[in-house]
């Protein structure tokens, strides 16, 4: 029903009156002080007809009104004193207005479908990208219509509404890739266990490679991770009958493109790719186990960056290792009690092999440290329930044996809002893995499950103490545990419930600037 009619636009109560349009715009505006914009619309104007215009309340972030006409206005409130904002607190308001809004036009569904959505980025267009690309991803494996991730696809289906902005000052761009990295990783996340296997997420990695500039993908086998001595590693792919991979993401000067200066020490990134995980024979409780398709999540995330740093030509020696497999209950698994000798020599004993993220880990970590002397390794893992206990989904867990490492990945988290606590890294932990029969142990009871975890994990870093006379180590090291960060339980402003394949902006942002150093 029409309501009333203005220069630009109809104002209608009911979509069902819509016909297809080929233009929708989204316009923020600052209901302080509303502005025009660089488009055919006049969002002052609009904004003034609104119910909330002259409310006694300012309205909240993200309020929007939906104009329909011959194309589709979406108008969105900044909030409440948005001119006075600054720095990471303003960035996050445009984030979850223009996320806001872009979801608003995404509910219109077919009546928009093929439509071009216009952006106003005026206001930040780095944050506005992200937030409209994050906020129009919607994964499903429904049918009808016809899922763009449906694995039977021969070929990719068009974008149901595609993105363009106006007032970008060159930032739009890279906030695309940036959005874009982390629905790459939300995908591979999001997909079940039987369509993301180690192979499958090779290939699919080495498919988003197909074409992108600066960037070499390898992907290992387990004859070649047994030559290795990858043992602990090795030890969690027996229960399964899907062949384990290790993949390697390069762009580096052996053999590789040469991202930074010519033999500059390599930045690495170590991924867990545990692409379904059961528990073992330690066997998970069934409620709630088939979100453990996204135990790769660490891999996924690392992944994504990786690409996302070549889409960007970051100049930056770049290694990202990814030891994938399943953990699963088979005739060969991993019993309780079992030591293996890990690649480094040192005896584990496996006290449950639902801990088995932390032991297909040690060996990458040890590779990497050994293999590639990196200046800094980080590793992201889905890890440990008692980091979902301790921070939920709102921080990424950090332990790290450096101050100015744990300051970089802070600020990189501010900056896109994908944050990060620091945790402690502390020997008095010690005793709780280092006091069985073995040199480690995979657990340490439940208490500090997190800390002793990165305990674990420090032990396969080369270089992560100061050698004898030296005052720093020679590595840089953190673990991210992203055990409650990886899964968003209920809706926001620019993300849906489910995966959330964080924190892939926030290593992009860090590695961007670790390169300008």
């Amino acid at each position: 029903m029409l309501v009333s009619r203005s220069a630009t636009c109809l104002v209608l109560r009911s979509p069902s009156l819509l016909r297809r349009m080929s233009s929708i715009y989204v316009l923020p505006i600052d209901p302080a002080a509303p502005a025009a914009t660089a488009t055919p619309v006049d969002a002052a104007k609009l904004w003034h007809t609104t119910p909330t215009a002259n409310a006694p309340k300012p309205p909240k972030a993200g309020t929007t009104h939906l104009f329909y006409g011959e194309n589709v206005t979406a108008v969105s409130s900044l909030g409440d004193k948005f001119g006075q904002k600054k720095g990471d607190e303003r960035r996050e308001v445009v984030r979850k207005t223009v996320g806001s809004a872009i979801k608003k036009v995404r509910e219109l569904g077919e009546a928009v479908e093929g439509g071009n959505v216009v952006v106003d980025a005026s206001a930040d267009p780095h944050a506005t990208a992200v937030a409209a690309h994050l906020a129009l991803y919607h994964f499903t494996l429904k049918t009808k219509p016809t899922s763009a991730f449906d694995p039977r696809l021969a070929q990719p289906l068009p974008d149901k509404l595609t993105l363009s902005a106006v007032s970008e000052n060159g930032e739009w761009e890279t906030g695309v890739v940036y959005g874009q990295a982390q629905n790459l990783a939300r995908t591979l996340m999001e997909l079940p266990a039987n369509m993301m296997t180690p192979t499958i997420f090779a290939e699919r990695v080495k498919a988003e490679a197909a074409g992108v500039p600066n960037v070499e993908v390898i992907v290992r086998d387990t004859e070649w991770a047994a030559q290795k001595g990858m043992r602990t590693f090795l030890s969690v792919a027996k229960g399964s009958q899907e062949p384990a991979k290790f993949l390697e993401i390069s762009s580096w000067t052996r053999s590789h493109y040469n991202g930074g200066a010519k033999d500059a020490a390599p930045l690495v990134l170590v991924g867990k790719g545990i692409t379904f995980d059961s528990g073992g024979i330690s066997l998970k409780p069934s409620a709630g186990m088939k979100l453990m398709r996204g135990d790769m999540g660490g891999a996924a995330t690392v992944s994504a960056t990786a690409l996302a740093i070549a889409k960007l030509k970051v100049p930056i020696n770049l290694v990202v290792l990814t030891p994938l497999t399943e953990n699963l209950p088979g005739p060969t698994a991993n019993k309780p009690g079992d030591t293996v000798y890990a690649m480094n020599g040192k005896s584990v004993e496996i006290d449950n092999t639902d801990a088995e993220g932390r032991l297909v880990l040690s060996d990458a970590i040890y590779y990497g440290s050994t293999e590639f002397k990196p200046h800094t390794l980080i590793d992201v893992a889905t890890l440990t329930g008692s980091m979902d206990y301790s921070l939920g989904e709102v921080y990424s867990g950090v332990f790290t044996n450096s101050d100015s490492l744990w300051n970089e990945l802070h600020a990189a988290g501010l900056r896109e809002h994908d944050r990060f606590w620091r945790m402690p890294l502390d020997e008095e932990y010690g005793p709780q893995i280092y006091s069985s029969n073995a040199d480690l142990c995979n657990t340490g009871g439940k208490r500090a499950g997190c800390c002793t975890a990165a305990l674990f994990l420090k032990s396969f870093v080369e270089g992560v103490e100061p050698a004898e006379g030296a005052d720093e180590p020679s590595i840089r090291w953190a673990h991210i545990d992203i055990a409650g960060s990886m899964e968003a339980s209920g809706s926001g402003p620019y993300h849906e419930k489910g995966m959330t394949g964080r924190p892939t902006r926030a290593l992009i942002e860090f590695v961007r600037r670790l390169a300008q150093q």
